[in-house]
């Protein structure tokens, strides 16, 4: 499957427009779980319905199932839902028959799926090197009395767009089950992963620089050989390379990095130590906090400038203000109690698949968006390329 679903986000297109890709041939692809028998409604259709009501703000199954209930007929026609020979009227599916198919759907398929469908619709990338952040994010309403909660770990470039997504146990298996079989459906050539000091592990780096990408891997004291040598360089005597000061929200704050160049590190290809300095001062408080981070990465020196650098390491962040932010306080992930079968991993991949198609489309404020799509029916289909 993943052959197939690279092969139709290589697919040329005349322009890179919103309506140049079908949500649905990538959904074509997914396994059905059903049985052969009984299959009135196809599975393309109910799960493109259900992206188009959570790209409108569905934030649950009830009001997925609500969406689908108010669609007009036309609408229903485009997602590709039976129509009676006779009358000409179109069946909708009733509630229980899209629970059914969303707690057993694949949902590793629907994250390759939906990944290869923002891939395909996405503007080329500009030359240079594409940044790509990898975080985890728990689903705190997935959590029952005899299961603990799910947690999900992310691939994001640092544009906002989900790139791919894998399922975990818990926080404890993320590192060795997770990282790897989330980058390789991913092509990696050309770009920087950035990552916490959860993932700066030996064998993370040597996948990436045999997979041709570059890392900058934060260094904490979970990794104290690696730390004390990082840490105990002479930084008060290297030259800065790059400063930011900036006021907003309330609270001024300045950013400092440093680099070194290293000819023997005890971590893969690692070419430079990092050391990025924060003072933060909250005009509300008065208070004065300063943070220092060591970072390594196999990026050779002179290959990217201080600004560059910095800018990538402040970027990493954004995963979490522009994905899990997002999912938590405009989608209310966190308030969700939905926690049967696969149910809230999907729903979290069609919170993706939403705030990956708005970024795209040129929108800042998710929730405005949100509201824009909601006000006319045609928006979710055509964003979705399933009208025109």
């Amino acid at each position: 499957m993943p052959t197939a679903l690279d092969q139709l986000a290589r697919t040329p297109t005349s322009a890179p427009l919103a309506d140049a890709v079908r949500l649905s041939g990538f959904l074509d692809l997914l396994p059905d779980p059903r049985g052969v028998r009984g299959r009135r409604y196809s599975l393309p259709s109910l799960v493109a319905a259900a992206a188009a009501s959570v790209l409108a703000g569905a934030r649950s199954l009830t009001a997925i199932t609500e969406w689908i209930s108010d669609a007009p007929a036309w609408a229903c026609r485009a997602l590709g839902f039976p129509v009676d020979p006779l009358t000409g009227t179109v069946s909708v599916p009733h509630p229980h028959t899209l629970r059914r198919l969303l707690v057993q759907l694949d949902g590793d398929a629907l994250d390759r799926a939906i990944g290869a469908f923002l891939a395909a619709r996405a503007a080329p990338a500009g030359p240079g090197l594409r940044a790509i952040a990898v975080d985890g994010k728990a689903l705190r309403g997935s959590r029952t009395a005899t299961t603990a909660h799910l947690t999900l770990l992310a691939a994001m470039d640092h544009a906002g767009h989900v790139l791919a997504q894998r399922q975990i146990a818990d926080k404890s298996n993320e590192i060795p089950a997770a990282f790897q079989p989330l980058l390789s459906t991913i092509d990696l050539t050309g770009t920087v992963i950035t990552a916490d000091a959860l993932h700066t592990q030996h064998a993370h780096g040597t996948y990436l620089r045999e997979r041709g990408a570059h890392y900058i891997a934060q260094v904490k004291a979970n990794h104290p050989g690696l730390f004390d040598r990082v840490r105990r360089l002479p930084w008060r005597e290297i030259t800065l390379d790059h400063h930011d000061r900036t006021r907003a929200h309330h609270r001024l704050e300045i950013r400092r990095l440093k680099t070194a160049a290293f000819a023997h590190l005890d971590y893969p290809d690692a070419r430079q130590a990092l050391q990025a300095v924060r003072w933060r001062k909250d005009f509300t408080t008065g208070k004065l906090t300063i943070e220092r981070v060591y970072l390594i990465t196999s990026l050779p020196p002179g290959t990217a400038s201080g600004t560059r650098l910095a800018a990538w390491i402040r970027g990493h962040w954004k995963i979490e203000n522009l994905l899990h932010h997002v999912r938590d306080r405009t989608f209310r992930e966190d308030d969700s109690k939905i926690h049967t079968g696969c149910l809230p991993r999907i729903m979290a991949s069609l919170r993706n698949l939403a705030i990956g198609v708005h970024r795209q489309d040129g929108h800042t404020n998710i929730a405005a968006a949100l509201r824009h799509t909601a006000r006319d029916c045609h928006r979710p289909l055509t964003a979705l390329g399933l009208t025109g």
